[in-house]
């Protein structure tokens, strides 16, 4: 989300996009957190469906790293690769084979495992509080001569327990990399899928990890029969991983073996019982002691027993505070507070000083020519450019790019990423809709850097919903004031559940999700002074430029209306939704539509249409509910109909106004009708 100098990145020869995108497994033994990680960097459509031939259920999705795509597919965990149940076996099957069904199958009545390819890359969920138990199942998937990375995940709780791992180390005896993550917090999840997709660019396999001398001298025969080419074909499988299994005894490979190859199965069990009877113990308990003992030296040669950390940097506990589970939430709802906060206070000053002085200073200039009316648009256009810019526009920006610069957006976009998903978003435009608190202009044009093609045009029309400061002023003062503070409560929480039902319909709209970015959770940093103010000119200028024309254009043309006196003519024919379907005075025309130039001139012009400040007895607690959700949801300002138009196209940017005037004539006619339903029920 972050914007950073500009610097030349390398592209790769060969991307991993559209038919050509990676598959990539996760794989892991029970409670290692594989699901955790899944659930934290999935797309907003999730797939479901079982191994053919098992009741075990795997999910997957499309996830985007960079410039490069990939389908992650969640399998069901596994123990070991040896001397599975039948269950269990689907998971493997689809790792060596995918839907690439090899000769020994062909008689299998359930098909492949899955309607997918092979994946290219596996990636190893461990729990690094038990990596010695985890290492075993690491030598035997190193044995599937796949691309392979190994995901040391709950770090925290291995440093909290004094296990001190050297990944590094690991990593060179392993030949794979291995990142440590906390999945549920987010941390690694970047690197790890970084380094996924780089073991499958260059093919980076694990390296052999050879067993004992005595044991493979015995296994020698068995190798030299197995090693034929007519066996190869019809398993498709690493020779030493065919070996493995025999000699540990899993009777699916021998049961195979003895139906396409009978005239060599009875010597393969002459061999295998040979080379047990040479060794001190049976050839099966012989090779998983060897294997346990492979997977100790590996792990006593990587960690270190120490002293858990007890002593937390505050690092530690801002993560607790903005990535944790349950904390994360109160860490994104102190932000939240922080953007209120300058919503009615810090921006509401600077609009007293600036723009409100100006309005005040030209409020006794009466034009009494066309070409005076003209100027006086210009000028009231130009001073709604100001109580824009400088009260909302810069100040937000300037306020979310220092939290961007700190690291904290970031983190609070991980946190609300599960929940946007429901809308069909990512969390990745959490910092747009926050923005659009403020001012809806920025908030669009923040949502179209951070997000591309679909996601780009739903955040843009959903953030038209997102109450403005402007909007908020009016619900604040008329609510506030009339309905109380329960009143102004539930208008704001009808906002939420406005967003999320159009947010459900424009998925529908827009059926084809974008994979989901995988979010970086990059490590704290102080604000920098010229960083900051490059690039708030960057995400400022444009807009500037976009919107000043129209905002002075638009005043004009209102003006003139004004000028000629057709307040009856437009009140008249807005009748039919003023008066007939929201219920109210039909002098309020004229103000719902003037408030397509600033919101908040509606509130103003209601006090001119109606005679008095106070509206009480010309309108009842219903009416002003009514006006009230009208006004929040209707046709955006002209300066985020400009924006709009820019950033998503002109055929999307008229679809908002259509979205908006349906959304709100929806919402306030329903409010309305059981508004009224219960006044009869009670009075």
């Amino acid at each position: 989300m972050q914007e950073s100098p500009k610097a030349s990145i390398p592209i790769p020869k060969h991307l991993f996009t559209g038919d050509q995108r990676l598959r990539i497994a996760l794989v892991g033994m029970p409670n290692s957190g594989k699901s955790t990680l899944f659930q934290a960097v999935s797309s907003t459509a999730i797939y479901k469906g079982e191994l053919s031939g098992t009741h075990r259920e795997y999910n997957a999705c499309n996830i985007s790293v960079n410039l490069d795509e990939a389908s992650l597919i969640d399998l069901p965990s596994l123990s070991s690769l040896q001397h599975m149940t039948e269950d269990e076996r689907g998971a493997l099957k689809y790792l060596l084979w995918g839907n690439e069904r090899p000769p020994i199958s062909a008689h299998e009545p359930d098909g492949p495992p899955t309607p997918f390819s092979p994946p290219n890359v596996i990636i190893q969920v461990v729990d690094a509080t038990s990596l010695e138990r985890h290492l075993e199942l690491t030598l035997q998937l190193s044995q599937l001569g796949r691309p392979m990375v190994i995901a040391l995940n709950m770090m925290d709780e291995a440093r909290k327990k004094g296990l001190h791992i050297n990944t590094h180390a690991l990593s060179l005896q392993l030949g794979i990399p291995v990142v440590p993550t906390v999945a549920f917090m987010g941390q690694g999840l970047s690197e790890l899928f970084n380094e996924a997709i780089t073991v499958a660019r260059n093919n980076t396999c694990p390296l052999p990890q050879p067993i004992s001398s005595h044991i493979e001298q015995s296994l020698q025969p068995l190798s030299q029969l197995l090693n034929q080419p007519e066996i190869h074909s019809a398993f498709r499988v690493p020779h030493t991983f065919l070996l493995s299994q025999l000699a540990s005894g899993d009777e699916y490979f021998f049961d195979e073996l003895e139906q396409h190859f009978p005239q060599l199965h009875p010597e393969i069990r002459r061999l295998h019982t040979k080379a047990g009877e040479q060794l001190p113990r049976p050839l099966a308990d012989e090779v998983h002691a060897d294997r346990h003992h492979q997977a100790a030296t590996l792990f006593e040669s990587s960690t270190r027993l120490g002293a858990g950390y007890k002593k937390h940097s505050w690092r530690y506990w801002l993560d607790e505070l903005f990535l944790h589970p349950q904390w994360g939430l109160i860490g994104t709802l102190a932000v939240f507070a922080l953007v209120l906060f300058f919503v009615f206070e810090v921006s509401g000053w600077l609009d007293s000083i600036t723009a409100a002085k100006l309005i005040e200073a030209l409020s006794d200039w009466q034009p009494e020519s066309i070409a005076s009316v003209i100027a006086r648009g210009v000028v009231d256009g130009l001073i709604g450019l100001v109580g824009i810019v400088i009260p909302y526009m810069i100040p937000f920006v300037m306020l979310l790019i220092v939290l961007e610069q700190i690291g904290i957006m970031q983190r609070i976009a991980f946190v609300v990423d599960r929940g946007f998903h429901h809308i069909g978003l990512h969390g990745g435009v959490a910092v747009s809709f926050l923005l659009g608190l403020g001012c809806n202009v920025p908030a669009i044009s923040a949502a179209a850097r951070a997000s591309q093609g679909r996601d780009r045009v739903v955040s843009a029309l959903l953030i038209t919903f997102v109450p403005c400061s402007a909007r908020s002023a009016i619900i604040l003062a008329l609510a506030g004031k009339y309905l109380g503070g329960f009143g102004v409560f539930c208008i704001f929480m009808l906002s939420i559940l406005i967003i999320s039902l159009v947010g459900n319909l424009l998925t529908r709209r827009y059926p084809n999700p974008p994979p989901g970015p995988v979010l970086e959770i990059p490590a704290y940093a102080l604000p920098r002074l010229g960083s900051l103010l490059s690039i708030t000119w960057d995400r400022t200028r444009d807009i500037l430029t976009i919107v000043t024309p129209l905002l002075i254009l638009g005043s004009i043309v209102l003006a003139l209306l004004n000028y000629y006196s057709t307040d009856q003519i437009i009140n008249t024919m807005l009748t039919p939704i003023t008066s007939w379907w929201l219920g109210l005075p039909v002098v309020l025309g004229v103000p719902l539509l003037f408030g397509v130039l600033r919101k908040e001139l509606s509130l103003l012009m209601v006090f001119q249409a109606l005679g008095t400040f106070e509206i009480a007895p010309l309108m009842d607690w219903i009416q002003i509910t009514t006006f009230l959700i009208f006004v929040t949801f209707y046709v955006p300002c002209v300066a985020t109909f400009a924006v709009m138009y820019k950033t998503i196209g002109r055929k999307e940017a008229f679809f908002s106004i259509t979205l908006s005037i349906t959304a709100a004539l929806l919402a306030s006619g329903v409010v309305r009708l059981i508004l009224e339903i219960i006044r009869g029920l009670t009075g």
